[in-house]
């Protein structure tokens, strides 16, 4: 193919000033620059390495993404499993941190008192009392904190690969983040935020008596913004702690008892919050009383103004004027002061005991959540009415969710927790009736619990047997087909005898150092491994000085010879011994073939006999292996015996590869035969 020859000198001179080429025979191609030729290869050098690089390192980063839970100590990365036991006390302990700080924040709204030196009034703010609130709530900020690190440190589990069990763990550091950023770090973060604290310290150090007013406004304002990302994030903390350890409280009194602490929370929020409106009223008291003397400066209301000019005529006129308006006289209140008559009336504006303020506003705030404040008589004041209409608004809410959650809990949500009690508690009794030693108590909890936290009390087998059975089949198909394909045994089958076998397998849980089967035991079930390490030993049959060990891990099976027993059309009733002794070595997850089934299956699937099928049988099965290599030691000995024997017919020694038993080369040889084996064999 060519173009017009009349522009063909130019064309190519073209060409050649060019950066690219065309090359018809094969595509287009980059031309090399013709004088920086040296520097254009070097740099097309190093990017093809860094290129490989870079793939290489992405492809290491996508395969050690996402592991199982019991691979997550082999690996190199400071990663911690959500279900690990530390991990599970220290989530209660910030479950507790968060409950904590909820208790303290409303601390600061006591902080703010009626003072009342020689007669003067004035609002002031206790010194010893905020210093005390922002010293604990920084303590408590301090888990808070560690809660976020950790976060950025905490795998989780890869949603698409729960299938079965626990997951494949997630513990990349840069999706764990990107995960953890999307949904609860801004909350986290403005919880930690140290405003409160702020807003104290500024007072104490920087700020003169008539900051007593914007500190109090502050406090209040900035309290309640930070507890709503505090409050909502309770929830998914205490979600998160009963999906990994089972459950937030295993006693049902110790659920009831976690509701009704929220209960009381609630009173003491509004017990605070109306402490500190009480004090809003007085105040109010207090400048509309100013207002009727010309020339009042309500500075004076707050302490820490007693130095400045005008303070004389403001102790004037708070003995002649606003003690009659405001302050109680002979159990008359000259003031309405509504909903906030109680704390004025018992002077606890005025109290120095934090104790008992903060019992007496507790009391108050419990009293009203739980009448939804249908004894209190308001005032015709805007922020009175609406704080009344909150209290009955929010006690309805907490009656119904909070207090109707003490009976779900005790009577709904403590079905399966009182069945697992139940049982416990007999299995205890049972266990001291028979006088079982501690060992055998410790492997029996440690079982239960282990199948609590892998199942929470229900039962598989029975929910999918209700099911019909073409639902039945595809669940089981996408719960086992693809782990059945692991097994290199089923890797290479068809998919109805894939679904047979899959149709029929049973989940099975094996704790820590839980003995499978024993040498010499008839076996009933082939073990398909899904997570988990196990022990494989075998002295065939008792031969003295005969040991030989191995360890199954995933996608490795045991029992095999069951499958031999099942292939074998001769095969009567009895079921064939153990050869080999299996126990575990750690948690173990895995599918049962039981000896009816896969009679069963092997009878309506004749693939199941085919010779490739019992190659691959016997190339991954572990008492072949064994066989094999007792018949090639038996078969060298009996060489060597033979060939010993005939050398010494011909009246020669021996050479030493002869007199030793395993074949091994010896270092030096004496002595040579033209027939005998060489070195090599």
């Amino acid at each position: 193919m060519s173009y017009a020859s009349g522009g063909g000198g130019g064309g190519e001179r073209a060409t050649k000033r060019s950066a690219f080429h065309i090359d018809y025979g094969g595509g287009v191609s980059l031309r090399r620059l013709a004088q920086p030729e040296a520097l254009a290869r070097g740099m097309i050098t190093q990017g093809s390495a860094q290129l490989r690089t870079l793939g290489r390192s992405l492809r290491t980063g996508a395969a050690m993404a996402v592991v199982f839970q019991e691979d997550l100590k082999n690996t190199s990365r400071k990663i911690f499993d959500p279900q690990d036991r530390l991990l599970v006390r220290l989530n209660r302990s910030f479950v507790v941190s968060c409950i904590v700080s909820i208790a303290v924040d409303p601390v600061f709204f006591y902080a703010p008192q009626v003072t009342a030196n020689g007669g003067n009034l004035c609002v002031g703010i206790s010194r010893d009392l905020a210093i005390s609130a922002s010293v604990v709530r920084t303590v408590v900020d301090l888990f808070f904190a560690a809660r976020i690190v950790l976060q950025f440190r905490t795998a989780y589990i890869a949603p698409s690969s729960r299938v079965f069990g626990r997951g494949e763990l997630v513990i990349d550091t840069a999706q764990i983040a990107a995960r953890y950023f999307r949904r609860f770090f801004a909350a986290d973060l403005l919880s930690v935020l140290p405003l409160p604290q702020i807003v104290i310290w500024k007072f104490l150090h920087r700020s003169k008596g008539a900051a007593v007013l914007s500190t109090k406004d502050a406090l209040l304002i900035i309290v309640f913004l930070q507890y709503i990302p505090r409050v909502v994030r309770i929830y998914p903390l205490s979600s998160e702690l009963k999906r990994t350890s089972g459950a937030f409280a295993e006693s049902a009194y110790a659920g009831a008892a976690y509701y009704l602490l929220w209960y009381m929370l609630a009173s003491h929020i509004v017990g605070a919050s109306w402490y500190l409106l009480s004090i809003e009223r007085v105040s109010d008291c207090w400048k509309k009383a100013c207002n009727e003397f010309p020339g009042c400066n309500k500075i004076y209301m707050y302490c820490g103004n007693d130095h400045q000019k005008g303070f004389l005529e403001w102790r004037t006129i708070t003995r002649q004027y606003i003690n009659e308006t405001c302050e109680p006289r002979d159990g008359v209140m000259p003031f309405n002061y509504g909903i906030y008559t109680p704390a004025v009336r018992s002077d606890v504006i005025k109290s120095n005991d934090f104790t008992s303020k903060l019992l007496y506003c507790l009391w108050w705030g419990l009293a009203n959540l739980s009448t939804l404040g249908q004894g209190l008589q308001t005032s015709i004041y805007t922020g009175e009415a609406l704080f009344s209409i909150f209290l009955a608004t929010f006690g309805l809410i907490l009656m119904a969710m909070l207090i109707g959650n003490i009976q779900t809990y005790l009577q709904s949500m403590t079905v399966r927790l009182e069945e697992m009690r139940v049982k416990r508690r007999d299995s205890e009794q049972w266990m001291h009736h028979r006088l079982l030693p501690q060992e055998l108590r410790e492997r029996v909890r440690r079982y239960d619990a282990y199948k609590w936290v892998n199942t929470r009390g229900v039962d598989e087998e029975a929910l999918v047997a209700n099911l019909p059975k073409d639902l039945r089949r595809d669940i089981k198909r996408h719960l086992c087909l693809g782990l059945v394909r692991r097994v290199p045994l089923f890797a290479n089958m068809d998919e109805r005898l894939l679904d047979a076998i899959c149709e029929r397998l049973r989940p099975a849980l094996y704790t820590e150092r839980t003995f499978i089967i024993r040498e010499g035991d008839p076996v009933d079930q082939m073990l398909f491994i899904i997570r988990g390490c196990l022990e494989s030993i075998t002295t065939d049959g008792g031969r003295s000085g005969f040991f030989n060990r191995s360890l199954l891990e995933e996608s490795d099976f045991c029992g095999e010879e069951l499958l031999t027993w099942a292939l074998d059309p001769k095969a009567g009733l009895s079921l064939p011994s153990s050869t080999r002794t299996v126990r575990a070595l750690s948690e173990v997850e895995a599918f049962a073939l039981h000896s009816d089934e896969l009679k069963f299956v092997a009878g309506q699937f004749r693939r199941m006999h085919s010779k490739q099928v019992q190659h691959t049988f016997r190339f991954y099965s572990q008492q072949w292996r064994t066989w094999a290599a007792t018949y090639i030691q038996a078969a060298w000995r009996r060489h060597l015996k033979r060939r010993a024997a005939e050398l010494r017919r011909r009246g020669s020694r021996p050479p030493c590869w002869c007199r030793a038993s395993p074949p091994t080369p010896c270092a030096a040889s004496t002595g040579s035969d033209p027939g005998g084996p060489t070195r090599s064999s």
